[in-house]
C-alpha cells in the first residue's frame, strides 16, 4: 500500500489560521454542511473513500476518512482551509507541490470562509482529544 506525504502543504498561504479560529464556530452548522457538501465523497462517518491510500487508475487518490485513522489531524488549520476553498490541485500549485495531483474540488464559490471554518471545526471535534491537540500544535500561535 503506497502513501504519498507531502510536507510542503504545511506551507500553504492560507488566512493566519490558529486554534482560537474554532472560537465560536457552530457545529451544528458545521455537522450539516458537512452532510451536504462532503459526505458523498469523505463519507457520512467521516470513514473515507476504500483504499484511500492508493491511487485509481486515473493517478487520483480516493477521499481520504477526516475520522482519527486518517490524516487530516496532521495538517494545520490553514492548509485545510486553503484546500477546501480553493480546491487541492489549485492549493498545492500555491505551495509549490508539482509532485501530486488532487482530485479535491475546490468550495469557496459555494461556501464562506465562515462555513469552511464551522465543517472544519466540527471535523476537529470528533477527534480524541489527543488528535485534536496534536493538530492544534501545527497552529500558529499555539
Amino acid at each position: 500500500m503506497k502513501h504519498v506525504t507531502i510536507p510542503a502543504l504545511a506551507l500553504l498561504a492560507g488566512p493566519a489560521l490558529a486554534d482560537h479560529e474554532f472560537d465560536g464556530a457552530d457545529l451544528e452548522q458545521g455537522a450539516r454542511l458537512y452532510q451536504d457538501h462532503c459526505a458523498a465523497c469523505h463519507g457520512a462517518d467521516l470513514e473515507g473513500q476504500p483504499d484511500w491510500r492508493s491511487p485509481g487508475p486515473d493517478g487520483l487518490y480516493p477521499a481520504p476518512p477526516h475520522d482519527e485513522t486518517g490524516h487530516t489531524w496532521h495538517h494545520p488549520t490553514a492548509m485545510l482551509f486553503d484546500y477546501t476553498k480553493l480546491g487541492g490541485q489549485e492549493a498545492l500549485a500555491r505551495a509549490g507541490v508539482t509532485s501530486f495531483t488532487s482530485g479535491m474540488p475546490a468550495f469557496g464559490d459555494q461556501l464562506t470562509d465562515r462555513q469552511i471554518i464551522d465543517i472544519l471545526a466540527w471535523i476537529a471535534s470528533t477527534w480524541p482529544d489527543r488528535l485534536a491537540a496534536s493538530q492544534r500544535s501545527r497552529n500558529p500561535d499555539h
